[in-house]
């Protein structure tokens, strides 16, 4: 018996990680040729310098973000949604952008603690806004200065 179906999707599925591979293969060109150039520049300006002797910095798991990192993602999307949103929807805006796994309960509990922390600490420093839903729920937030009919006119 044929499956058109399941073998049009697998088709689908290896087309996208072959798009993932050529990309991330992309990626690590440009990382070694960005390498390449700071070596040059450290042996511009110490010629004895020994390259192998500089350890390699691991790279933190998936879900730790730079600094910084979460406010401004926060940020754009409380820009590009015009109106407020809830922390959860932050949340779970911000994991599929970071495509972490939605189902990892005890990952959204910790990315959830992330946002909460960053919107507080926004807000303590007069960038975001909260209030209160209409029936009940989490907290709305918005950019300071604008709610939901658009920037407060003064």
């Amino acid at each position: 018996m044929e499956r058109p179906n399941a073998i049009s999707a697998l088709k689908d599925k290896r087309g996208e990680i072959a798009g993932r591979v050529d990309a991330l293969q992309d990626q690590l060109r440009q990382a070694l040729i960005d390498l390449d150039h700071v070596d040059c520049t450290i042996l511009l300006f110490d010629p004895d310098a020994e390259l192998d002797e500089i350890k390699a910095k691991p790279m933190p798991p998936r879900h730790h973000a730079f600094k910084g990192q979460v406010t401004r993602a926060i940020l754009d999307m409380l820009r590009k949604s015009g109106s407020p949103m809830d922390g959860a929807s932050i949340t779970k805006r911000l994991m599929e952008e970071r495509e972490l796994n939605l189902a990892d309960k005890k990952l959204i509990k910790t990315i959830q603690k992330r946002v909460g922390a960053a919107l507080r600490n926004m807000r303590d420093r007069g960038m975001v806004q909260s209030e209160a839903p209409a029936k009940g729920g989490f907290l709305l937030w918005s950019l300071k200065g604008v709610n939901a009919l658009g920037p407060r006119t003064i």
